[in-house]
């Protein structure tokens, strides 16, 4: 008895088409039109004039620089939790698979909270810190730790099924011709994983940039010192500055997109050579 399968009427792409569009222009294309129609009311001298303030331009370079920080970590972290848990078996590693999901469960809000008491100078590491002179809460390098926390499972969870399903045999046949591990890992295991990284590395930045609720209580919100973009447009909207507020967040889109662009550029070209 031979399988016969159909292909797909027309009637049927013309309805999952037409669905997938209505969603996707009522969940994104519309919104973000909205936010480029509002921050154009204010003209481009208006616009200008936002992009080179001060306190914005600052809040930029930190929000992308401690984003970019926390991505770069993230990519060693996360491959190393990743290689942790595929690679050996010890007690309590199903336990420890579960807490990778934890800050995608955890309130960021609760997350926020959670660091500042643990870094902040009377904290539980933080008051061991204090007397160095080493602080990290209400400072970039609070802001960091807090992207690292909320960012690292994205890699993680990218690059363990890729390296679960990873042949074996690649391995075997490396050390049959004479491979050493190091040549094993650099030039049959890594490259297979670029793709992965590159995907996990760009979530754990784009979720970075925008986060709101575990940064801010840990930053202190200092202007110009540590004050991040998401809560300038927040500060903007409490303000009534609505204009400024949508010009500020369709400053972090453009920078974002073409970011994630070349990231994805990136991902695909090492996917093709790998093809």
């Amino acid at each position: 008895m031979k399988l016969i399968i159909r292909p797909y009427s027309k009637t049927s792409f013309g309805l999952s088409l037409g669905l997938t569009t209505f969603y996707l222009s009522l969940l994104v294309i519309i919104p973000l039109s909205a936010l480029f129609f509002k921050s154009a009311t204010l003209g481009v001298s208006g616009l200008w004039e936002v992009f080179s303030e001060d306190r914005i331009q600052k809040a930029l370079y930190l929000s992308f620089g401690a984003g970019g920080v926390a991505a770069i970590i993230n990519l060693f972290v996360g491959f190393l939790f990743a290689w942790v848990l595929v690679r050996y078996e010890f007690p309590g590693k199903k336990i420890l698979d579960s807490l990778v999901d934890l800050p995608f469960t955890l309130p960021t809000a609760v997350a926020g909270i959670a660091l500042t008491t643990i870094y902040a100078p009377n904290g539980f590491i933080g008051k061991y810190l204090e007397p160095y002179g080493i602080k990290i809460a209400y400072t970039p390098i609070g802001i960091v730790i807090a992207l690292v926390f909320i960012g690292f499972p994205f890699v993680v969870r990218t690059v363990q099924p890729i390296l679960e399903d990873l042949p074996k045999e690649l391995e075997e046949s490396a050390y049959c011709l004479g491979a050493t591990r190091f040549q094993t890992f650099t030039k049959v295991i890594l490259p297979e994983l670029i793709p992965s990284l590159l995907a996990g590395t760009s979530m754990a930045f784009a979720r970075g940039i925008g986060e709101y609720g575990s940064v801010v209580f840990i930053s202190g919100n200092l202007p110009g010192k540590t004050e991040i973009l998401p809560l300038l447009i927040v500060t903007k909207l409490e303000q009534y500055e609505y204009a400024k507020a949508t010009g500020i967040a369709v400053l972090m889109l453009v920078l974002s997109f073409t970011i994630m662009f070349g990231i994805n550029y990136l991902q695909n070209r090492a996917s093709r050579r790998l093809g």
